[in-house]
């Protein structure tokens, strides 16, 4: 946390060629080191697949799958008399599509398909089709949050 103003948020500039912010949010998470081109070839590499086998329009087909991806509640951590307690609360929408990128591109990075192009394509099917690992990780931080309903009192 900055001690003298609250850090400023930066604009994401549309991708070139989809004018999308989204695409050039997953191609920022994608890039490793700096090499941008690469993860745009990646990206696009990944959408093209996408079309090709949902038959639909990429950028549809992109945020259908982040939409499932999209967490609504998550828990946080709240000492209350030396104990701690793990309150659910809502997610802010900006936090919201920045963990199912985040989630997206970690769980298509741990997939066993021959390039990155396939792994992420195949993870955003698997999103649509509501399994694969990053699904399954959004699912389980909303049981967490559910079972620790008893604690939402806490909440600040």
């Amino acid at each position: 946390m900055p001690r003298r103003a609250a850090a400023s948020i930066r604009p994401v500039e549309p991708d070139a060629v989809h004018r999308s912010r989204l695409v050039q949010q997953v191609i920022n998470k994608v890039m490793l080191d700096g090499k941008k081109s690469t993860a745009e070839t990646i990206v696009y590499d990944a959408l093209a697949i996408l079309a090709e086998r949902s038959g639909r329009d990429p950028l549809e087909a992109l945020e259908a799958s982040l939409k499932a991806l999209t967490p609504s509640l998550e828990v946080r951590s709240r000492r209350v008399g030396g104990a701690t307690y793990q309150v659910p609360v809502e997610v802010q929408p900006r936090r919201a599509r920045t963990l199912a990128v985040r989630w997206l591109v970690l769980f298509a990075r741990q997939r066993r398909e021959k390039t990155m192009a396939q792994r992420l394509a195949n993870e955003l099917l698997d999103a649509q089709s509501q399994q694969g690992g990053a699904f399954k990780r959004k699912d389980d931080i909303y049981r967490m949050a559910q079972a620790n309903k008893a604690f939402a009192h806490y909440r600040w």
